[in-house]
């Protein structure tokens, strides 16, 4: 698995399906609070006017020269929850992340939010 550390120095670079199809550039990772581990990330996609942020699981990735692949095509990433570019997860609407994927969601062991921006 890829330390947060790292994957953020990829900031801006493409973000690319399993076939190759780019879906958009990485914006941000956001780490498990439980394990402080790199769970999730944002990905840039849309038109200029109209770009949004759609979040997809990071188990799997792997890197490449200038891309990072996801192990999700991209109809699925480009489906899946939003939030606007300047906008935050709120805490309510983390389970519908984890369910469009088919993952299993659970609150932190204190009740807390499950996901944090890295």
């Amino acid at each position: 698995m890829f330390e947060a550390g790292d994957i953020r120095e990829w900031r801006g670079h493409d973000v690319v399906d399993g076939a190759g199809h780019k879906i958009g550039s990485l914006e941000s990772v956001y780490v498990d609070t439980g394990t402080d581990q790199p769970t999730f990330a944002t990905v840039m996609i849309g038109m200029p006017t109209r770009r949004r942020l759609v979040f997809v699981p990071l188990a799997g990735a792997t890197v490449g020269p200038g891309y990072l692949k996801v192990t999700y095509a991209k109809g699925q990433v480009k489906d899946a929850p939003s939030i606007d570019t300047d906008g935050e997860l709120p805490v309510r609407d983390e389970e519908a992340v984890f369910t469009h994927y088919g993952l299993t969601y659970q609150l932190g062991g204190g009740g807390e939010r499950r996901l944090a921006r890295r």
